[in-house]
């Protein structure tokens, strides 16, 4: 099988990126994989079964170019399958790109762009969560290409079902294949020095749908009784300059610590955490909430991704509404009281990812089979 992917994940030009890794287990799988992706790295690399094509092009013309050079390498290579890493930008530029040809279309669904929080621009609770204008772009595009796919992957059932609420008939039935986890579990990373007691852990893009300012209220409420809980935030992003001056005005300088990105650490930080804490919008999926859970810390998230489903609200996690600091503080206090809570939550987390993983099996072998299932569509 002949496939191309359309990408905009940089990562994939690092011969010693996880992605890079994955995509070559990938086209292992599948036999022959391109990718496709707009990128400062400009031409063509070569990688055993896999190929990389990059583009280099102003972000304002970046759809129109991917789609004309989705429709050249599908004619040069005799593509069979276009798989797009969203329904967005890149799954309009893989629809355009095989007009016209015998390639299917194939969109993978990584977010939740049917939640409420996608488009919502704050409320009462929450008022400074800002998502981009682009959202709304973003799923007017949806709109159009899922319809016109082949095949649809998403990453979790709660993602399956708002697509098939929306759309009902008019999409193929969406195929759910979670996204993979590492399963060897790093030695422990200490923490940046502080002097918290108990320490919380977020790991992330610093972007409006994470809602980090979120968890700053709640540490701010929780701190009027706990002073010596604190928050490590690994990560980085737009919205860091808007965070570090919250964390100013709420007079939690000494409690909060921006590790920035920790490439490889992340997971090995979280080991050395009392808890973690995440305050997401929406999820598609929610990686870094099994990583917790195999990390041995419980865990506090608002209800999003594979919560519910793969997790549940109070059973191996505490949950929260997404856009309710008061809960998530609630929740922090009770975490700092209680620690046969922690220990049972930590406990049943732990079996729920390992039995979760162990259900997802071999994922190239998924992501092959499930292209290959598309191909039989006339």
């Amino acid at each position: 099988m002949k496939a191309l992917f359309v990408s905009n994940d940089r990562a994939l030009f690092n011969k010693e990126s996880d992605v890079r890794a994955r995509m070559r287990a990938y086209a292992a799988a599948i036999g022959e994989l391109h990718i496709v992706c707009a990128t400062d790295h400009f031409g063509t690399e070569e990688d055993g079964p896999l190929t990389l094509h990059g583009v280099l092009v102003p972000r304002l013309l970046r759809a129109n170019v991917l789609a004309g050079k989705t429709r050249e390498l599908i004619q040069k290579f005799g593509i069979e399958i276009v798989s797009a890493q969203d329904p967005f930008e890149h799954g309009w530029a893989a629809m355009k790109g095989v007009e016209g040809t015998t390639a299917k279309l194939h969109i993978q669904v990584h977010t939740d762009f049917l939640s409420p929080w996608f488009l919502r621009s704050g409320n009462w609770r929450s008022p400074e969560v800002s998502p981009p204008f682009l959202n709304r772009i973003r799923r007017h595009l949806a709109d159009q290409v899922l319809p016109r796919a082949h095949g649809i992957r998403v990453v979790s059932n709660r993602v399956k079902e708002s697509l098939t609420k929306r759309y009902g008939n008019r999409i193929k039935v969406p195929t759910v294949i979670p996204i993979g986890a590492g399963t060897e579990l790093p030695p422990a990373v200490p923490l940046p020095p502080h002097s918290f007691s108990f320490a919380l852990i977020t790991v992330g893009r610093l972007e409006p749908e994470k809602c980090i300012e979120d968890i700053l209220y709640a540490l701010a409420r929780a701190g009027y009784e706990y002073q010596t809980v604190g928050l490590v935030i690994v990560g980085d992003g737009s919205e860091r300059g808007r965070l570090e001056r919250i964390v100013k005005r709420l007079g939690l300088t000494e409690r909060v610590l921006f590790a920035g990105w920790q490439e490889g650490k992340a997971w090995g930080m979280m080991r050395s955490a009392q808890a973690y804490i995440q305050a997401s919008a929406y999820e598609g999926y929610g990686r870094t909430l099994i990583e917790a859970a195999l990390a041995g810390i419980p865990i506090i998230t608002t209800d999003v991704g594979i919560v519910g489903d793969v997790l549940v609200g109070y059973e191996d996690i505490l949950s929260a509404p997404v856009g309710d600091p008061a809960a998530l503080a609630t929740h922090i206090k009770g975490l700092v009281n209680d620690h046969q809570a922690r220990k049972t939550f930590t406990m049943n987390a732990e079996m729920k990812a390992k039995e979760h993983l162990a259900g997802i099996g071999s994922l190239p072998a998924r992501i092959a089979d499930d292209l290959a299932h598309t191909l039989t569509y006339g």
